[in-house]
């Protein structure tokens, strides 16, 4: 229990590049991030191999892999079908979130903006879901309830409350959306402020997620390699992820500043760089292949993203000083609005011995036909289909990249090979790994430089496809972190796995967190009380 001193604080940097952290971290540009290095121990930490998006924060928080708590992307098969669901309906999470067994245990605790979770019922503290996160799965929530009404009232809804994907073509745009982040961190630190100094908290969490959105948005304006780089762009915005980087290095001065002589560890879930590979390709390369038959026409999906669209553009195009007083209002609509439709799988699957399934961009996912588990299954498990899997990894692995003639695809993973666990059918079977040694422009991007992707193999023959979706920046599986406080020694660390966060996290305020599939990472938990 409490002392009525913080005694342990998370800052959570969503998606934010290792690289750059330590980079600015020592040079001078986050100096508050650096002070923190200096006095600190820090380390790399190892992501979950072939789930570099929806399964991070999920694994971060419990400990578990993904084949045990269940989510390896948003959109999931259910199992023994052919369709696919909004995986953050129901349970979403089978597992226990860090905070949960230190608020059962009577500590209390503060668990703030924590991307990918839901809100917890009776947790001893104060939680707020989704104020200001790169994905909205269930808009803007509190606990307890009324917390919604004092921050909106106070602060407003977050600048870019809408999400972070758009169209944006012109310096003003790439501005406007800067200065949006910039202004959510800011006013992001000052209600954390307020929260932190109603005092008496054994964990206090805050998750920055502004870093995950300049990441995607704004990497081609930073990386002058990238195919998309606009040299007079770059002049007159600067470079956004420094500008973003450093606000939240001003947030992170003033919340450090607040929490006295608390454990502090600042970490990056997972990491960011260029766009790369051809995830828009998967399913022509499946279909060259003859393993996938080609989907059937979906007229209801055109539709609906049309309109969904449409309604995007019209919230972008309001002024700013009609999008605040709206903004409470429509958070609280967006609130209560019922899960989107799951899309459909692109594969005629039935006909197919196996079919992509969604798992980010920058690792596809491939499901087997397998008789037994799924309704019209046609490999048999065994020889049949270890044969059909050594097969298909030697044609994809086949296939050259023409941008560089070096090879499309860089490894191909078997899941039951790296994740054992009572989901494990509801992730993908194979996993492709795309290489990341070019980066992939984008046709929303500048002048679509680089959105041109052309493939061949002697079995596929040539394959070409256009990159539309306008990110330039796409994750990495690798993270960082920083821990100062009493009985933790200055230095520097092995990587450790991101799995090992959440048991160590526990331990820091002497508690356990069995049954996890990482490690307590001694360093962080000297002199921690038993």
């Amino acid at each position: 229990m409490t002392d009525g001193l913080t005694r342990l604080l998370l800052i959570g940097l969503d998606a934010a590049s290792p690289a750059l952290l330590a980079q600015w971290g020592r040079d001078g540009t986050m100096p508050n991030l650096g002070a923190l290095i200096d006095r600190g121990v820090s380390g790399e930490t190892r992501g979950i191999e072939g789930f570099y998006v929806g399964s991070t924060w999920p694994s971060l928080y419990t400990g578990l892999n993904p084949a045990r708590h269940g989510v390896h992307y948003l959109v999931q098969i259910v199992p023994g079908t052919y369709e696919l669901r909004w995986k953050p309906g129901a349970a979403f999470v089978d597992g226990t979130p860090f905070w949960r067994v230190m608020s059962d245990a009577g500590c209390r605790v503060a668990v703030l903006d924590v991307p990918l979770t839901r809100l917890e019922s009776e947790l001893n503290g104060v939680q707020t879901v989704e104020w200001g996160s790169h994905d909205s799965l269930y808009r803007f929530q509190s606990s307890p309830p009324d917390l919604v009404t004092e921050l909106l009232t106070r602060h407003g809804a977050h600048p870019t409350a809408s999400g972070c994907d758009a169209e944006r073509k012109t310096a003003r745009d790439y501005a406007d959306f800067v200065e949006a982040l910039v202004r959510g961190i800011a006013t992001k630190a000052t209600w954390t402020r307020e929260l932190l100094a109603r005092g008496g908290w054994d964990l206090f969490t805050q998750v920055f997620s502004e870093l995950h959105c300049v990441g995607h948005q704004c990497w081609h304006i930073h990386n002058t390699e990238h195919p998309a780089f606009d040299a007079s762009l770059a002049v007159e915005l600067g470079d956004p992820m420094r500008t973003v980087y450093q606000a939240v290095d001003r947030a992170l001065g003033d919340l450090l500043g607040a929490a006295g002589n608390a454990r502090v560890v600042v970490f990056s879930s997972h990491g960011m760089s260029h766009r790369f590979g051809a995830q828009f390709l998967l399913a022509d390369i499946l279909v060259r292949l003859g393993v996938t038959a080609p989907p059937r026409p979906d007229a209801t999906a055109v539709v609906a993203r049309v309109a969904r669209s449409a309604a995007a553009v019209v919230w972008r195009r309001l002024p700013h000083a009609l999008r605040r007083p709206l903004g409470v209002v429509r958070e609280r609509a967006r609130a209560r609005s019922v899960a989107p439709p799951a899309p459909s799988i692109p594969a005629d699957a039935p006909l197919s011995l196996c079919f992509p399934l969604n798992n980010g961009l920058a690792v596809g996912g491939i499901r087997l036909n397998l008789v037994g588990r799924e309704p019209y299954g046609r490999l048999h498990v065994g020889s049949e289909a270890r044969e059909f899997c050594d097969r298909l990894e030697r044609d994809l692995l086949e296939i050259r990249d023409d941008r560089n003639g070096g090879p499309l695809i860089a490894r191909v993973l078997r899941t039951a090979d790296h994740f054992h666990g009572p989901h494990h059918d509801e992730l993908p079977d194979l996993l492709v790994e795309w290489n990341d040694e070019v980066a992939t422009g984008s046709t929303a991007i500048g002048s679509g430089a680089g959105a041109v992707v052309r493939a061949s193999s002697p079995k596929i023959g040539m394959i070409e496809g256009a990159n539309d979706y306008g990110r330039s920046g796409e994750h990495r599986p690798g993270g960082w972190f920083v821990a100062t406080g009493p009985g933790i020694v200055p230095g520097t660390l092995a990587p450790v796995s991101v799995l090992d966060l959440a048991p160590t996290f526990a331990r820091m305020l002497g508690l356990n967190m069995p049954g996890c599939d990482g490690s307590v990472i001694p360093a962080l938990c000297h002199d921690s009380p038993a």
